[in-house]
């Protein structure tokens, strides 16, 4: 066999090979009226990182050295909390800090990391 041909076939059987998947820890968000407190880190884009404690229709979350007490609101498509100046929402396993009024994001792309006590 010549060298090239060699070659060629690495690269051939190379571009058969699977990819490694990505394995995902799933961390579900607690329902909304759970008694009690549970506690989510998550890392945004940015690298920036939010903690969520979840607790009797509300959610504590703290972001660059401040924490809002946020309270639930009923949301159509996944979940949303807020008080008079943020809002912590978003669907599934992704969420986004925004300021109200503005609408300007905090922290963006948001999925769960790990629990937190």
């Amino acid at each position: 066999m010549k060298p090239l041909s060699i070659v060629a076939l690495a690269v051939l059987l190379a571009g058969c090979a699977q990819a490694p998947q990505r394995i995902a820890t799933v961390i579900p968000r607690p329902p909304p009226d759970n008694p009690t407190p549970t506690g989510i880190a998550y890392l945004c884009d940015g690298a920036k990182e939010i903690a969520v404690v979840y607790a009797k229709n509300r959610a504590s979350v703290t972001f660059g050295g401040k924490t809002w007490r946020m309270e639930y609101t009923p949301s159509s498509n996944g979940f949303r909390y807020a008080d008079t100046t943020n809002e912590w929402a978003g669907q599934d396993d992704l969420a986004t800090l925004r300021e109200l009024g503005t609408n300007r994001p905090l922290a963006f792309n948001c999925h769960p990391t790990r629990r937190t006590t």
